[in-house]
C-alpha cells in the first residue's frame, strides 16, 4: 500500500516538506489511539531478535539512523513502526537554521537522496525537554558541533551536548563525518579525532560518577570516503580510546554510477540510498576483518531490503539501521527485516 498509494502521492511535494508534514500526521494518529494498531501491523517481537551490544539489550537489531528525528519529537511514535533503537540528531549546543533551502533532493531512479541539510535543529536544551517523557524505545543521542564553532574549539561543544543529553539517552553517537557542515572532516584525521574522543571518555566517566550510573556507550560515525589508511587509523583510535563502537557509514561525497539526472546529481551535500550500500559494506567488513570483530558496528547505508541488511550483518555488523531505505520502501521494512533475521537461525 505504502509504496502503490502513499509514497507516490508523497513524493509529488518537497522532500523536506514532506518530512515535516509526516512528523504532524505521525504525531496527530498516536494522538488519536493509532499508535497500539501501527505497532499491530509493524512490530514483531520475539526473544531470538533481542541483541546485548556494549552493555544495552535491544529488543531487536533494527534502527532509525540519525537525521529522522533530530529534535527527538517523535522517538516514541517512531518506535510503534517496530523499531528496536531510534538515535536523535545531530544535535548542537546552540539552535542552529542549517544551510539554505532547498537542502534535501530525491534521486528516484537511484532510489537515493542528496542533503546538505548542515546540522539543522533547535539546539541540545530542546531536545532535553523531549526526552524527559518515558521511552518505549532505547534513544542514542547524536552529537555535532556548531557550524561557527572553529575546529580547535569543537570539543567544548561535543561536551556541552554531552553533559546536557547524559541523564536521558542510552548511547552516544560522535558525528564528525557529516559533509555538510565546513571542515567538520578534518576531526575525523588522527590526532584531532584522538584528543576529541580521550576528552569525552574522560567527561563520561566524570558524569557516570556525577549520577552514580555506569559510563554511556560512546560511538563513532565514519564517513564512507575514507582510505583503507584512514580506516587503519580508526581502528587504531578505537583501540587507543577504548570507545565502545563504530557507526558506519555516513553519507557519501561521491557520484559514481548514478543515473538520475545530471541537475540533480550537480548539488552539493552527502548521498545516500541504495547507491551507498555496497561501499557501507565493504567499510563494515574492513573494519571486521582488519580489528578482528573487536569492536561492535552498526551498518548504515543503503538498507532497502532484508537482504542488504542481512549482508551488512554478515559482512560484521552487529546492528543495522535504516533512514533511506525507510522513506523509499516505507515502513513495512523493518519488519520484514526482523522476519529475514529469524528465518537465518
Amino acid at each position: 500500500m505504502y509504496k502503490i498509494f502513499i509514497r507516490p502521492l508523497l513524493f509529488l511535494f518537497d522532500p523536506e516538506a514532506v518530512h515535516y508534514f509526516s512528523f504532524s500526521v505521525i504525531k496527530y494518529l498516536s494522538k488519536l489511539g493509532f499508535g497500539s494498531i501501527t505497532r499491530r501491523i509493524y512490530t514483531l517481537e520475539d526473544p531470538a531478535l533481542e541483541r546485548e551490544v556494549f552493555g544495552l539489550k535491544f529488543k531487536n537489531p533494527v534502527g532509525l539512523a540519525a537525521g529522522f528525528d533530530k529534535n527527538a519529537l517523535l522517538y516514541n511514535e517512531l518506535s510503534d513502526f517496530g523499531f528496536g533503537f531510534i538515535e536523535i540528531g545531530t544535535l548542537t549546543p546552540k539552535p542552529q537554521d542549517g544551510n539554505p533551502k532547498k537542502r534535501l533532493f530525491r534521486l528516484k531512479k537511484d532510489q537515493a537522496i542528496i542533503n546538505r541539510m548542515g546540522f539543522n535543529n533547535a539546539g541540545v536544551a530542546i531536545a532535553v525537554k523531549a526526552l524527559k517523557k518515558q521511552h518505549k524505545v532505547l534513544i542514542g543521542g547524536n552529537i555535532g558541533k556548531n557550524k561557527v564553532t572553529p575546529n580547535d574549539q569543537a570539543t567544548e561543544d561535543y561536551i556541552i551536548c554531552t553533559q546536557a543529553l547524559w541523564p536521558h539517552v542510552d548511547y552516544f553517537v560522535v558525528n564528525v563525518s557529516s559533509p555538510n557542515t565546513p571542515g567538520l572532516r578534518e576531526l575525523q584525521e588522527k590526532e584531532p579525532l584522538t584528543a576529541l574522543l580521550k576528552a569525552l571518555k574522560v567527561e563520561n566517566a566524570l558524569l557516570a560518577n556525577k549520577y552514580a550510573q555506569k559510563p554511556k556507550p560512546f560511538l563513532l560515525k565514519i564517513a564512507p570516503d575514507l582510505t583503507e589508511d584512514q580506516l587503519l587509523d580508526i581502528i587504531a583510535i578505537i583501540h587507543e580510546t577504548q570507545i565502545d563502537g563504530v557507526i558506519a557509514t555516513n553519507t557519501t561525497i561521491g557520484r559514481e554510477g548514478l543515473v538520475s539526472e545530471k541537475s540533480l546529481l550537480k548539488e552539493a551535500g552527502g548521498l545516500s540510498g541504495a547507491p551507498l550500500r555496497k561501499r557501507s559494506t565493504e567499510v563494515i567488513r574492513f573494519l571486521s576483518q582488519k580489528s578482528g570483530n573487536a569492536f561492535p558496528i552498526i551498518g548504515v547505508g543503503g538498507i532497502h531490503s532484508p537482504e542488504d541488511a542481512l549482508e551488512k550483518l554478515e559482512a560484521g555488523a552487529t546492528l543495522v539501521q535504516l533512514w533511506t531505505g525507510f522513506v523509499y520502501e516505507g515502513p513495512a521494512l523493518v519488519k520484514q527485516i526482523n522476519k529475514a533475521i529469524l528465518a537465518k537461525r
